[in-house]
């Protein structure tokens, strides 16, 4: 972006004209006339200079206005429920049953946020903890809320009139009644009470495991010859005991060092062994009870085992699905990837004679060929991507691509003096589509990911007035002496990833807040970041966000541009094997019963990985936390994301540079909709098709060694 582009972009605020949450009232009833007086206030109340328009974004609270505002927050959404409650089952519609909560979910949303929020960001220590009180206050309430017996009722009966109302609508109120009935409010008093008891265990079970993994203090012990190939400063790091030996803990960080660089054979299968083994005698039988906990929860809620329950409102839909993709995959990679390891094991034998090669070798040997084959200084090429040319860059990409513009905001509160916002104009008529602030650079007491975050969504309210959506990305940028470091490469693909949530995030039109922002199908949501993520590896990116600190106009040459998508490639297709082997464990693992684990994992390891055994004596039930909290019958959900978006940018976008009319029907045709449209159906419409595995498999052959 050039000073001229900068100056054209220079924004305004007080141009701006928004509809305001005003009128809409006197359609829903006193209580959630009470609500929307209540919640718009706020920002008057508490004095805060925030985004135009944007009343209940509040960034920069203290302490006691955080307290404050979750208490209201609590009493006005009590009010609503209420009265939702109260209404006559002769008098049921859609504007005293739907409305209400709809409309309170919207405008609470962002209310919410600004109370949790500052946990995660507030250079306060006062502020983030009355955050997390008021975070825990709100989670309580909401959970009560879904509970509530009197409100399923009258939506329930509501529900069951069958009027005839909006696609969208009609997507939400099932979504009610199902918010109600996962938490076993269909069923009888006894069976509520086996659901209540039975999530309490999960969750119980769940945290045993993690605990168990974070509370290991297993280590090694190796000599310094043991250690051959690990940089100084590494073992410099390491504690030593009285005879000299170093003291290797069983962290990732470790554990991937000796993986990736220790020559020493012997070495990396002890480290790997150790690590696989990790809290076997405890968490095997802590996982299976677990699997058997979460079949149960799902029978009582109406499903054959927990994968269907999990997989229920997800592209994938069913686990029969989900292994088939899996497997399809994995059959496609079987060449390639054969050929991929007959290559490791031709240069392990040259380097370490007629050892066998075992699945701990793959990333030795693997970084070995990459260093070989690909003249690729990561830390040189850092210098090329300055901050200052790699954000205006993924800006003008997304502008070219998708049709916006994007303005900073200034003279706004933000809670740190380094935080910036920026507004969002759709190119064609000038119209303000949403705003998002970047946090990026890390700091004491800040959250520690990359992450984007929905402050507001996009909501349609009754009256015709809009709310439009805000969002926050997050990132963990450094600084040194106050001035920005340049960007790794792998910040750079992150960076281009986490952006491609805002974009979604701001691009989703969807009338109700609950399929806004990045509430979509979690199969779909990470699709467009994974779409995006392919520019940083085209010539055209890549020479438009890079350059030199001191001489900007030299961005990277071509081969060096070509060598970065080679080495985005290879071995992909071992890599591939080696996640769909986890994926095909999570999945079975809750989609049968009584799994023998042990049992699972020696016949599937062979089969996936190409005759490669498991490392002795290890099984990936005793430290598989992602089965077990937070992907838990999902893990294969990143690979799918991939996979479609592969399919998306090699049929629509191919050349690698923006195609505005393509980029302009994906965003209208995709984005546009969110969570109110079944995503195959979204996908499906822009494609032409449903959606191919057959341009992640090519891409991965066109770059094979």
């Amino acid at each position: 972006m050039t000073e001229n582009d900068k100056k054209t972009l220079r924004f305004n605020p007080m141009k701006l004209k928004l509809v305001t949450f005003t009128g809409a009232a006197g359609l829903l009833g006193l209580a959630v006339s009470f609500a929307i007086f209540a919640f718009k206030s706020h920002k008057d109340k508490y004095k805060k200079k925030g985004l135009p328009g944007c009343d209940s974004v509040c960034v920069n609270l203290s302490a006691k206005e955080i307290l404050e505002l979750a208490d209201e927050i609590i009493s006005n959404s009590t009010r609503v429920h209420d009265d939702v409650a109260l209404v006559p089952l002769n008098k049921l519609s859609y504007e005293n049953v739907v409305l209400p909560p709809a409309e309170l979910e919207a405008r609470q949303l962002p209310l919410i946020q600004s109370c949790v929020i500052p946990k995660m960001l507030s250079p306060h220590d006062n502020v983030r903890k009355a955050s997390a009180e008021a975070e825990l206050k709100i989670d309580d309430h909401l959970l009560s809320c879904r509970k509530r017996e009197d409100v399923y009722r009258v939506i329930k009966v509501y529900a069951a009139k069958g009027e005839s109302i909006s696609p969208e609508a009609k997507r939400y109120l099932q979504c009610l009644v199902r918010d109600f009935e996962h938490n076993g409010l269909n069923l009888t008093a006894t069976k509520r009470e086996e659901v209540d008891r039975l999530r309490n265990e999960i969750d119980e079970l769940s945290m045993r495991y993690v605990q168990n993994l974070n509370e290991d203090s297993s280590c090694l012990f190796f000599t310094e010859a043991e250690l051959a190939g690990l940089p100084l400063e590494f073992l410099q790091s390491l504690d030593k005991t009285q005879n000299k030996e170093f003291k290797l803990t069983l962290e990732s960080n470790h554990v991937a060092a000796i993986l990736e660089l220790c020559k020493i054979a012997k070495t990396r299968k002890t480290v790997a062994m150790a690590y696989g083994k990790r809290c076997g005698d405890a968490n095997i039988p802590v996982l299976q009870k677990l699997v058997q906990s979460r079949h149960r929860l799902a029978r009582l809620l109406g499903y054959a085992h927990f994968a269907d329950y999990a997989l229920d409102h997800r592209m994938s839909k069913t686990s029969t699905r989900v292994i088939r993709f899996l497997e399809d995959i994995s059959s496609n990679l079987t060449d390639l990837a054969s050929r991929e390891l007959s290559f490791l094991k031709d240069l392990k034998r040259k380097e370490e004679g007629e050892l066998p090669f075992g699945v701990e070798d793959l990333l030795f040997y693997i970084k070995r060929v990459e260093e070989l084959q690909f003249d690729l200084d990561f830390g040189d090429i850092r210098q090329y991507f300055p901050i200052s040319l790699v954000l205006p860059g993924i800006f003008k990409i997304c502008q070219d691509l998708f049709g916006i513009k994007i303005e900073e905001v200034t003279e706004i509160d933000v809670w740190y003096y380094d935080v910036r916002a920026f507004a969002v104009f759709d190119s064609g008529s000038g119209k303000l589509l949403g705003y998002f602030y970047l946090d990026m650079f890390s700091r004491e007491g800040k959250f520690s990911q990359s992450c984007v975050v929905a402050l507001q969504n996009n909501a349609l309210f009754s009256n015709g007035a809009c709310q439009i959506p805000v969002a926050l990305l997050i990132a963990q940028l450094a600084k040194d002496g106050g001035e920005a470091v340049p960007l790794g490469f792998s910040e750079v693909v992150n960076l281009f990833h986490e952006f491609g949530h805002v974009v979604q995030h701001i691009c989703n039109r969807a009338s109700f807040a609950r399929f806004s922002g990045l509430r979509v199908d979690p199969d779909f949501r990470e699709i467009p970041s994974q779409l995006l993520e392919n520019w940083c590896y085209e010539s055209f990116t890549l020479k438009l966000i890079s350059g030199y600190r001191q001489d900007i106009t030299k961005p990277l040459v071509d081969e060096v541009c070509k060598t970065l998508k080679r080495w985005r490639y290879s071995f992909s297709a071992l890599k591939s094997l080696q996640e769909i082997l986890y994926c095909l464990f999570d999945q079975k693992i809750y989609s049968d019963d009584d799994v023998d684990f042990h049992q699972l994992i020696r016949s599937l390891h062979p089969k996936v990985m190409l005759g490669l055994p498991v490392v002795e004596g290890t099984n990936p039930a005793s430290c598989f936390t992602r089965a077990v909290i937070g992907s838990e019958a999902t893990c294969y959900s990143r690979l799918w994301s991939e996979v479609y978006a592969a399919d998306i940018f090699a049929s629509q976008f191919g050349d690698g540079h923006p195609n505005l009319y393509n980029g302009l029907q994906f965003r209208d045709k995709v984005l546009a909709p969110g969570g109110g449209k079944e995503a195959m159906e979204l996908l499906t419409s822009f494609l032409g098709r449903e959606p191919s595995t057959e341009a992640y498999i090519e891409s991965r052959s066109k770059y094979s060694l």
